[in-house]
């Protein structure tokens, strides 16, 4: 009759390999899930122990539901297998092991003990008589000092004993905490349950953090729904932030939508991004506003009168929307300091603002969209101030560029309507001083050039018109200064 190996035997005799590849590498097994086969290894630093020592530290029988053909959770008088586990290896007798009854037939549940124990469990198959009077097989598993693993290893192996997994594994920090543990031992049905359960619920910031950190040890098939959930294509976020902006600017009474999506604009983590976003959204709107005054002031023969006069109402109606969200946007744009882009549009704009002249000469607008000409010029002025204040930094011929052609605009503007800011002061008076301002800081031929054309900010007397007395004086000024060339 075979007996048991006493302590020296068996601390002389070589380990057996716990893992070995004809015993655990079934079927479609990922080289990820051997790769946590091997960090199961190395980690557990799993020995057998073929003689009985003395146990401390007992967990009492667990009452979690487990199938009724299968033993209890740690119970002593019936397991034959007893698993210590051990925060430090290298002590026989730690205060705080934790020392488990368990039983093969549970165990064998998952391959990382169905392969250590199977090789030895042969021996005992062969004589009854003999498996009935040895000893329990003791195996040690170290565990890492880490907050919540002994507490894990525990469930796992508790999970051994029942195929009620919802009732241990029921939120996303339980799953956590369990799934490393059931990939180092290769309980499958515990990783599905864990990996189900991570897709289907919400997560916390720090909850995704750490499942990112798992993906890596899952196989493509287990690891893509998680992976669909955290990652985007290249463009996605641009794509949902357009999304938003269009949804915003093409739906009325959407105020506080506006504010929410201003701050989302705002807090941006790219702000590269924004800009793409913003620029993309401006030039789809200036384009509708364009083409709509162009429509509108040189209508092609499209059938009666009335016919032509709705379709002109229909282009007016068109422009004065989207220069609603034109104004929108550019604000956005200013805060933001992305506006580059759109200073430059809007200074290459000669056949657009020869439509608007053309447009607001005659008084057909003006019981359809009287406000159109103060939404446009609101453009203007929030984009020339921000030229002039240093907001917004573009070369000298941009700027020139910008005030010759919206000139023209303010000076029609001045001549037929006057628009007002909401402190009753003319929204004209306020572009004028903007645009001396901008004329101030050009060349001298090109100041010169654009004063001549200024003359009309003069009112009824010398009085009213301070901001041009004081550009024309400063260009006098610096005419009298002796040249500077080199």
């Amino acid at each position: 009759m075979k007996t048991p190996e006493s302590p020296s035997q068996s601390s002389n005799r070589p380990n057996p390999n716990p893992l070995p590849s004809d015993k655990l590498v079934t079927g479609a097994t990922s080289k990820k899930r051997l790769r946590a086969a091997a960090l199961a290894t190395s980690s557990c630093a799993s020995i057998i122990i073929d003689s009985p020592n003395s146990h401390t530290d007992l967990i009492k029988p667990d009452p979690i539901p487990h199938d009724p053909s299968l033993p209890s959770f740690n119970h002593p008088a019936s397991a034959d297998v007893i698993i210590r586990l051990s925060l430090d290896p290298a002590s026989d007798h730690s205060p705080d092991d934790v020392v488990l009854y368990l039983h093969a037939a549970c165990l064998r549940r998952c391959k990382y003990f169905a392969a250590l124990l199977s090789d030895r469990w042969q021996h005992h198959h062969e004589n009854d008589a003999v498996s009935a009077a040895a000893a329990p097989y003791r195996i040690n598993l170290e565990v890492p000092p880490a907050p919540g693993a002994m507490e894990a290893r525990i469930s796992v192996l508790r999970l051994l004993y029942s195929d009620d997994f919802a009732s241990e594994i029921n939120t996303a920090s339980a799953a956590i905490e369990i799934l490393p543990v059931a990939l180092e031992l290769l309980f499958e049905d515990c990783v599905r349950r864990c990996v189900r359960l991570l897709e289907a619920v919400p997560w916390t910031e720090e909850e995704e953090s750490r499942v990112l950190a798992l993906v890596p040890l899952l196989s493509e098939e287990e690891s893509k729904d998680l992976i669909a959930r955290v990652s985007g294509t290249n463009n996605s976020g641009e794509e949902m932030l357009y999304g938003l902006i269009t949804s915003v600017i093409h739906n009325q009474n959407m105020a506080y939508v506006k504010a929410f999506v201003a701050k989302l604009l705002r807090e941006f983590s790219s702000r590269s991004s924004a800009e793409r976003v913003l620029e993309r959204a401006f030039q789809g709107t200036f384009k509708v506003v364009k083409e709509s005054m162009e429509d509108y002031t040189s209508p092609g023969v499209r059938g009666d009168h009335n016919e032509t006069e709705a379709i002109q109402r229909l282009n007016l109606h068109t422009a004065m929307t989207n220069g609603r969200h034109l104004l929108w946007l550019v604000e956005r744009m200013i805060e933001l300091r992305v506006a580059d882009a759109a200073v430059r549009e809007w200074s290459e704009q000669p056949a657009f603002t020869a439509d608007l002249q053309r447009a607001f000469r005659d008084d057909a607008w003006r019981n359809i969209v009287p406000g159109l000409p103060g939404v446009l010029l609101r453009c203007t002025a929030k984009l020339a101030s921000a030229m002039a204040s240093g907001t917004i930094l573009v070369a000298a011929q941009v700027r020139k560029k910008l005030v010759n052609d919206w000139l023209p605009v303010l000076i029609v503007c001045k001549d037929n309507i006057s628009p007002l800011t909401p402190n009753n002061r003319p929204l004209y008076l306020d572009l004028e001083e903007t645009f001396l301002k901008i004329i101030s800081t050009l060349p001298m031929l090109d100041a010169q050039e654009l004063l001549q054309q200024c003359l009309g900010f003069s009112t009824r007397n010398y009085d009213d018109c301070p901001h041009l007395v004081m550009a024309f004086n400063t260009w006098f000024r610096r005419a009298a200064r002796p040249s500077q060339g080199i």
